[in-house]
């Protein structure tokens, strides 16, 4: 058996051969095995025309070797014998002489995982260098052509993921993902959008484009507004930002330690509390049609649906291994991928149901102010618009803000259609009251 990093990709017989081959060869008390692999292809844009086109594969065997509570890990990039007897023997030498983990678990038993396929798509696997420059020629056209400075890229991405380990445990799956975005600007205008599928010809390159230069044209001039709280709609891809934070730190160990927002006054966790608005439905669900991700998570526990906020109450958190054994729960592994529940209503009517506030297109640069309280701040980025009654009016200054995350999820007002953006399905949604405490000169 030889694999190189210039070959396709490990199949499914492939990389499961390579992992057996690495157990049936070790020394150590125990084994574990991941095999991670991804061929990826970037084209991107810039000034209107095509600057980049590019296809990189990374291929990596890690093998993790315990002797009791100690461990070590050692990886190689081939999975030749030769190479991966290496690359086992240096493993279980530094597992051998490594302290002890104090915050060590056994391996993962065998474990069930959903039945179907993940999404693949051939040829969004296969597409070549040509076909990228194809289309995004169509796309830097239609910006020369509108008068806008167009940049972005189009990108294409086949990964697989193998798993094992000596006590049996034996998985792997296989996925396509294609990622477009666009900028358009224009003097001081600014637009973008971002839009991810498992099938690139999910993605309608074209239309996107030409709502981007619709808006950049819009967002030209922008006056100032005065820094206060606004009612506000975000599109999904905005929300998309402040929504991952909020699930993000939905952990269990970080809140029982009273390190998070959902830790409880006096200890323990607020699981079972109304904190949101009864509009946020939030679940992990890799099966979702947009989405169709992987059946395992990295630690190797089942990616099965998983409710995570019901009618605006908090019904799980995220337990790692270490952290639900020490406190006898469940381990649910990551809360990713994020669904969260729209509805029937477009941005369009959303917009059209407040008779002033702010649109914000996109969330930039988030960061903590507060972690305990989950208060961030960021900028609005791309086109911010004041809206009046029903309408947008006009473009205003990018705005930053400071916002306590919890509380625009309890203000969530309404929410519209869903969209993916990246990894998370998501609506847009009208937020009753949200802080900014400034302007920005970003545009």
């Amino acid at each position: 058996m030889s694999q190189t990093l210039t070959e396709t990709l490990p199949s499914k017989d492939e990389a499961l051969s390579a992992i057996a081959f690495a157990i049936e060869n070790s020394k150590a008390e125990a084994i574990s095995v991941t095999l991670t692999g991804k061929d990826t292809s970037l084209a991107r844009f810039s000034e209107n025309q095509i600057s980049q086109n590019i296809q990189k594969k990374t291929l990596e065997l890690e093998i993790t070797s315990h002797f009791g509570q100690r461990r070590a890990s050692a990886a190689t990039s081939l999975l030749d014998q030769e190479s991966i007897l290496q690359t086992l023997r240096r493993s279980q030498e530094l597992a051998s002489i490594a302290p002890s983990d104090p915050e060590w678990v056994p391996l993962l038993s065998p474990q069930t995982y959903e039945s179907r396929l993940p999404a693949f798509d051939q040829e969004t696997a296969s597409i070549s260098p040509l076909a990228r420059g194809e289309k995004l020629k169509e796309v830097c056209l239609r910006c020369q052509n509108s008068g806008v400075e167009g940049s972005g890229t189009l990108k294409t991405a086949t990964t697989i993921k193998a798993i094992g380990n000596s006590l049996g445990l034996s998985a792997f799956n296989r996925t396509t993902e294609a990622d477009f975005s666009v900028t358009a600007r224009l003097d001081s205008g600014s637009s973008w959008n971002r839009r991810t599928a498992w099938n690139i010809n999910d993605i309608p390159l074209n239309s996107i484009t030409d709502a981007v230069i619709k808006q950049g044209k819009r967002s030209c001039n922008p006056k100032a507004l005065s820094p206060s709280t606004y009612p506000v709609i975000f599109s999904p891809a905005a929300f998309a930002d402040l929504l991952n934070w909020v699930i993000w730190n939905m952990d269990a160990r970080t809140a029982d330690e009273g390190r998070s927002f959902m830790a409880a006054a006096a200890q323990g966790n607020r699981l079972g509390e109304n904190l949101f608005s009864p509009l946020v439905q939030v679940k992990r669900n890799a099966a979702h049609p947009l989405l169709q991700s992987g059946t395992f998570s990295a630690d190797g526990l089942p990616n099965s649906p998983l409710d995570i906020i019901e009618d605006g109450i908090p019904k799980t958190l995220s337990y790692s291994r270490y952290w639900a054994k020490e406190t006898g729960q469940i381990p649910t592994g990551s809360l990713s991928p994020i669904v969260m529940t729209g509805s029937a209503a477009t941005l369009s009517d959303l917009i059209a149901s407040i008779s002033q506030g702010v649109f914000v297109s996109r969330a930039w640069y988030v960061r903590y102010i507060n972690p305990r309280t989950l208060e961030v701040t960021g900028m609005t980025r791309d086109g911010t618009f004041w809206l009046e009654d029903g309408k947008i009016a006009y473009p205003i200054k990018n705005m930053r803000f400071n916002q306590c995350l919890p509380e625009m999820m309890r203000d969530i007002t309404a929410v519209s259609e869903v969209t993916r953006v990246g990894t998370t399905v998501v609506p847009g949604v009208c937020v009753k009251a949200f802080n900014f405490s400034s302007i920005t000169d970003s545009i």
